[in-house]
């Protein structure tokens, strides 16, 4: 493994009886950078994130973080968001943080004082004694966020991590984000919201049918001989075009993939004898453009969630016993 990368996928594969969630997945991760997980659903990103995590074990290949294959050995690093609410109902909110902070082998003083100092960062004091089965869903992934940090991870897993906010705490998360990259940490998200991936990562893998179908620095990745056209036509009005690699149309907006040294102006032209053109781009494509491009219309795809039946509270389950074992002195009732 390169040292320099924090993760790194090494022909990683994964099958659930006749689903391959995941084929010959390899991806270098950089220690320090942000980096996007995008694909429709059921693509294996949630199945690669648990992977990485140690909650699911690859059917073949391997997974390195901070160099090693032992994840168990390094978990104590990991900070992980799932994408679902995994909260456990009848504890309290300060004490869920505090117990997983003694999971991930804080003292338990101190993970009382990093606690109540990220529930008063994210405007949740007022609830640190309420139970989490009253929360709303807004307010769960917000506890969830503060769970993932209290240990102050080197990496941090973030499964859709604006599901359920509202503006306001987007914001919030995104400079959060920002400022534990700014402090050499790594974080890995997932998100259907291409604006937020545009903005935040630098870098992203685009994942589809358990393959990386592209991949690389956010600027890299939307390059290309692409142009973009709105027009009145359908899509055969681009047949029999020699300029053209090939053409992708969703409605009114077509993606044209043309060839090294197309004539632009030539193109056009050609194009406005056929059809009513009302839009005509050739700047860098919009990440929801090269989304469109590679995956094509995409279908509802829920495979990967109809075969891994597993809830996320069975998920912390595993998380649970596969940490370092330590004896945890929170319990349901409160902190002493």
């Amino acid at each position: 493994m390169n040292h320099t990368n924090c993760v790194e996928f090494d022909h990683t594969q994964k099958v659930f009886g006749t689903l391959h969630a995941l084929k010959d997945f390899s991806l270098p991760i950089k220690s320090g950078c942000i980096y996007g997980f995008l694909g429709p659903n059921g693509a294996g990103k949630t199945t690669a994130m648990r992977i990485l995590v140690g909650i699911s074990k690859p059917t073949g290949g391997n997974v390195h973080v901070f160099g090693t294959s032992d994840i168990p050995s390094v978990r104590h690093l990991i900070g992980y968001l799932p994408e679902e609410k995994g909260l456990y109902k009848r504890m309290r909110v300060l004490d869920y943080i505090v117990y997983l902070g003694r999971l991930n082998g804080m003292r338990k003083l101190n993970a009382i004082k990093r606690a109540k100092e990220l529930l008063e960062e994210f405007e949740l004091t007022a609830w640190e004694r309420s139970r989490c089965q009253v929360l709303s869903k807004g307010l769960g992934q917000k506890v969830q966020i503060v769970g993932t940090l209290v240990h102050d991870p080197q990496l941090m897993v973030l499964d859709e991590p604006f599901s359920g906010l509202d503006p306001v705490n987007v914001e919030i998360v995104r400079k959060l984000i920002h400022d534990r990259s700014k402090a050499n940490a790594t974080i890995i998200l997932s998100t259907h919201i291409m604006e937020q991936a545009e903005v935040l990562c630098d870098e992203i893998v685009l994942i589809n049918k358990g393959e990386a179908v592209l991949k690389g620095p956010i600027d890299e990745v939307r390059k290309g001989n692409v142009i973009t056209i709105e027009h009145s036509g359908t899509e055969e009005v681009f047949a029999g075009l020699t300029q053209l690699v090939s053409y992708k149309q969703i409605s009114r907006l077509a993606t044209l993939e043309v060839t090294e040294g197309c004539d632009l102006q030539e193109l056009l032209r050609e194009l406005l004898n056929r059809t009513k053109v009302t839009q005509f781009n050739t700047s860098a494509s919009s990440l929801h453009e090269v989304f469109l491009r590679e995956v094509g219309e995409i279908e509802t795809a829920n495979e990967e969630e109809k075969t891994i039946t597993n809830t996320t509270s069975q998920e912390y389950c595993c998380m649970e016993k596969a940490f370092t074992k330590i004896h945890v002195e929170t319990t349901t009732k409160g902190i002493e």
